[in-house]
């Protein structure tokens, strides 16, 4: 049997995106290295987590927003699609731009851990390499498995070169294009 690779994917990514389209509300499908996957439905304290993150990021930058679920064309050659649980962006960045937008405009993505046994390989692995072959400049990873936050940053040739993980508690920086300091003391209250 030959393995799934992005080269020898389950199928086109034309194919994904009609399934995708077609899926129950309550299954929200990737497709990332060739798979589709499936990513789980957000508990209370994942969209609070968001919805923090969302706020935060309207307070220092105004004239970006936050945007949740946004369909993403990531890896090489824009072959995977991906739902990041927030996009940062330029307000106005997605209009018109249908369920899977180019990434270009996009200057961080946001992931938050879910408690499911794909969580390592998924927002810990395949969806750095994505983001970052995507060429987008700052990957967040909020892991509540570990109570930690993960800023990936500086990509070049599929990987990100810059990784700094602090505890919850802590500040960190999202470097620019972003350009804003995080304190996530709040994270404790949503660790679970």
């Amino acid at each position: 049997m030959t393995p799934m690779t992005s080269d020898r994917p389950q199928m086109l990514v034309e194919e994904f995106e009609e399934l995708a389209r077609h899926a129950p509300e309550s299954a929200r499908l990737e497709f990332l290295h060739g798979k589709i996957g499936v990513k789980p439905m957000p508990d209370g304290n994942h969209g609070s987590i968001v919805a923090w993150l969302l706020k935060r990021c309207m307070q220092h930058r105004p004239e970006l927003f936050l945007f949740p679920e946004q369909g993403l064309q990531v890896e090489s050659y824009r072959k995977g699609r991906a739902r990041p649980d927030g996009s940062l962006a330029p307000e106005e960045y997605f209009v018109g731009k249908g369920e899977w937008a180019e990434p270009d405009g996009v200057l961080m993505v946001v992931e938050v851990t879910s408690h499911d046994r794909d969580a390592d390989a998924r927002d810990r692995t395949e969806k750095p390499d994505a983001y970052a072959a995507a060429g987008i400049p700052v990957y967040l990873l909020v892991d509540r498995d570990t109570d930690s936050v993960t800023v990936h940053a500086d990509p070049e040739g599929g990987a990100y070169r810059s990784l700094t993980t602090r505890a919850f508690g802590s500040v960190i920086e999202l470097p620019d294009p972003v350009g804003i300091t995080l304190e996530t003391e709040k994270l404790k209250d949503f660790a679970d």
